[in-house]
């Protein structure tokens, strides 16, 4: 392991050289790779160094102990006693780290939510669920920008796309993507019994131009007036977009802007993304079969995550947590749920790792 890392450190060293290279920093498509590649071994270079440093502290203090003044042995037998423990986290935080890295955690997302069984109930709570990734993203100091809205005639959302964009998004919301039950009374419920809906949340990486190229060939724009709830009419230009990709028949739809360009720009935004799944699904035969099966048709049975607002209660059911402060998470206190999710799926990891070593 100890000659990667050095290998590591040294391509470290190489790309931040690249840097003051003038030809790196007037080619955009190279210039944006070597910053890619940088961030992805900056974490455990750095760990790397920290770990080297508190070694080489070891290593003086255990000389110490040879020293025939008492007050210098009793100094040395503190920093030992000091270093030995940070040493061995160093080294744990370090194997997580060098877990294999997905690609796609440095990117921004496409955030598509839409309401399944349960009608317009389901529909105001995926309107809440928008809110409450809102809210979390807000914490993040990340961007969120609707690309596409589908309203509900009770104030709700049947369909919501947005787009996340900051540091390490994808890295966060990853885990968010499959069916959300919520279990409440609905506030048309007479009689006070609890009902139970859900919506699908999907977390797509955003891809980019250097990800998917697609050819202008391959595509057709169709231009209609954006509409709201019950037809009602927005505006009067023909400035909501429809962007077909012909070889895979993928449709996507944006109106949210008055501008024609921007809707255009914003639609394709999400087709690449969309492209840029398919593609790794085809990479990736048993990704592509985790996603659907966590994101499934929408139906009650289809859960990863119930919302059970009578109990304030959350339970994630893929590794058996339950929160009880369901009204902080949903205004957007999602990270304690969020961090549950990454520290299981990498205790999952170095156990497979362990296991082929």
């Amino acid at each position: 392991m100890i000659d990667g890392l050095e290998q590591m450190e040294q391509r470290f060293n190489e790309l931040q050289a690249q840097f003051t290279d003038p030809e790196v920093l007037n080619d955009h498509e190279r210039y944006q790779k070597t910053a890619k590649s940088l961030r992805e071994i900056e974490a455990p270079v750095e760990k790397y160094r920290a770990l080297k440093q508190a070694r080489q502290g070891l290593a003086e203090a255990r000389q110490m102990l040879s020293e025939s003044d008492p007050d210098l042995r009793a100094m040395a037998q503190e920093e030992i006693a000091t270093i030995e423990p940070r040493i061995e986290t160093l080294e744990e935080e370090l194997k997580v780290l060098l877990l294999p890295r997905d690609p796609n955690d440095e990117k921004n997302v496409i955030l598509e939510i839409r309401a399944g069984t349960g009608g317009d109930e389901a529909s105001l709570f995926c309107a809440e669920v928008f809110r409450m990734y809102t809210r979390f993203a807000e914490q993040h100091r990340w961007k969120v920008e609707v690309m596409s809205m589908s309203e509900s005639g009770v104030g709700g959302y049947k369909e919501v796309i947005a787009i996340i964009e900051g540091t390490r998004v994808y890295s966060q919301l990853k885990w968010e993507s499959g069916v959300h039950r919520v279990q409440r009374v609905p506030a048309t419920e007479t009689q006070g019994r609890v009902h139970t809906s859900a919506i699908t949340v999907a977390v797509l990486p955003e891809a980019e131009d250097v990800d998917i190229k697609i050819e202008a060939k391959d595509i057709r724009i169709d231009t209609f007036c954006s509409s709201g709830p019950g037809g009602q009419s927005v505006n009067t230009t023909y400035s909501a977009v429809r962007i077909t990709h012909i070889p895979t028949n993928t449709v996507v739809s944006c109106q949210d802007e008055k501008s024609q360009i921007k809707n255009r720009d914003k639609g394709m935004r999400v087709l690449r993304s969309r492209l840029y799944e398919m593609e790794m699904d085809k990479q990736n035969a048993e990704l592509a079969a985790a996603r659907k099966s966590q994101v499934g048709s929408g139906d009650r049975s289809e859960k990863i995550r119930t919302y059970n607002f009578p109990q304030n209660r959350l339970t994630d059911h893929r590794i058996g947590l339950t929160i009880h402060q369901l009204d902080l998470i949903m205004e957007g206190k999602l990270q304690p749920t969020v961090d549950a999710l990454i520290a299981h799926f990498q205790a999952e990891q170095l156990k497979a790792s362990a296991t082929q070593a």
